[in-house]
């Protein structure tokens, strides 16, 4: 049965920030809001919860995950950023994109893209997720909480209790969130190119 908190999205509370972060590092799976919409999430390191997350999802090997960073300067630890892509980033980070980038060796090849060695980085513009990400002091592993069956994800935590109680370890009730996922870009030298339009503006990347 999983834990269910509330947690406010103006002042996350300190001590159920740590609780959540706590269940993290104890190989625990778990349900966030986010600036787009709701995420399922795990430590970086932990592939028994990364396999968890791909079962409650439906997930192939071929998925992407997205580390969901606290700042620019720890999403620049595992993927290679030239000065354009820096500039890029900085102009649009934090918010409702999430970035495909070369990985660095500080990506476990489980989580790259098999071919190209991508990863897919974001940093959130919610508190809840940046109260999250502070405590841990590293990335979330996440994607975005699109249930089998269903087009988008669900924005009311009530709903994610019913549907998810018995498959993860947290349930962090912040509020409805949005149905949208994020826009997804691929940066390359600078290049970027829009991969899926989501929440965001795309035309903020238009060459």
């Amino acid at each position: 049965m999983a834990q269910y908190f509330h947690i406010h999205t103006a002042n996350p509370q300190t001590r159920l920030i740590r609780k959540a972060v706590d269940i993290v590092r104890a190989s625990g799976v778990i349900v966030y809001p986010t600036d787009s919409s709701y995420a399922i999430g795990c430590h970086i390191g932990d592939k028994h919860a990364l396999e968890r997350i791909r079962a409650i999802r439906q997930l192939d090997k071929q998925h992407n995950f997205t580390l969901v960073c606290r700042d620019l300067s720890e999403l620049a630890a595992y993927a290679q950023i030239d000065n354009p892509t820096f500039r890029i980033l900085k102009a649009n980070t934090p918010g409702p994109y999430t970035f495909i980038l070369r990985a660095t060796r500080e990506v476990p090849r489980r989580l790259q893209h098999p071919k190209r060695q991508t990863i897919g980085l974001r940093v959130p513009d919610h508190a809840i997720a940046q109260a999250l990400l502070a405590e841990l002091g590293e990335p979330l592993m996440s994607v975005t909480l699109i249930l089998p069956g269903d087009e988008f994800p669900p924005s009311d935590p009530e709903e994610i209790r019913a549907r998810l109680e018995h498959a993860v370890d947290l349930i962090i009730d912040g509020g409805p969130c949005g149905m949208e996922p994020t826009t997804v870009v691929e940066l390359d030298q600078g290049r970027a190119t829009v991969a899926r339009v989501g929440k965001g503006d795309p035309e903020r990347f238009a060459t």
